[in-house]
């Protein structure tokens, strides 16, 4: 007879390519976050100087937002993606509110793909592909892979 242990160690092997990509997604946004969130001067002028060489590529319904929100308030912003990037990689390489983490992800990819105005079917797009990776990990039980979210979901309903 199987015991509750030797089953979840079973899928949890079973999973073992969701907990790499978990871990690889984690690692990458972590490391680009600190990389915005550290920059000396800040990493505004940086993401003014992207959204302006893709103005031309832009979604035209997406236009409108930067050059009304974004650009005003290019340090706020470049705060909120530098410090998303890193709390959205360190909380995917703890296995910690994953899904969460993911769905914001999708969030942020979504913003950087309307920003480059790419197809969905673009072989370049690699924000669709990141948000495809981020769906993967917000619909499947990824934090409960060796994560955080496992040990934490009896006391967190939320991270179940």
């Amino acid at each position: 007879m199987t015991t509750n242990r030797e089953s979840i160690a079973t899928a949890n092997m079973a999973a073992w390519p969701i907990f790499l990509l978990r871990i690889y997604a984690g690692t990458l946004f972590a490391i680009h976050g600190w990389g915005k969130v550290s920059r000396e001067g800040g990493f505004g002028d940086g993401m003014i100087g992207f959204l302006e060489s893709n103005a031309d590529k832009a979604y035209d319904f997406y236009w409108p937002l930067v050059e009304q929100f974004v650009l005003p308030n290019k340090d706020l912003f470049a705060m909120l993606v530098g410090w998303g990037e890193l709390l959205l990689g360190v909380a995917l390489f703890l296995g910690f509110a994953t899904r969460y983490a993911a769905l914001g992800g999708m969030f942020l990819m979504l913003n950087f793909w309307f920003a480059k105005g790419a197809s969905f079917m673009t072989a370049s797009n690699y924000d669709a592909v990141w948000f495809m990776i981020f769906m993967v990990l917000a619909f499947t039980p990824a934090g409960q892979i060796w994560g955080l979210d496992r040990r934490l979901s009896y006391r967190i309903g939320l991270l179940r």
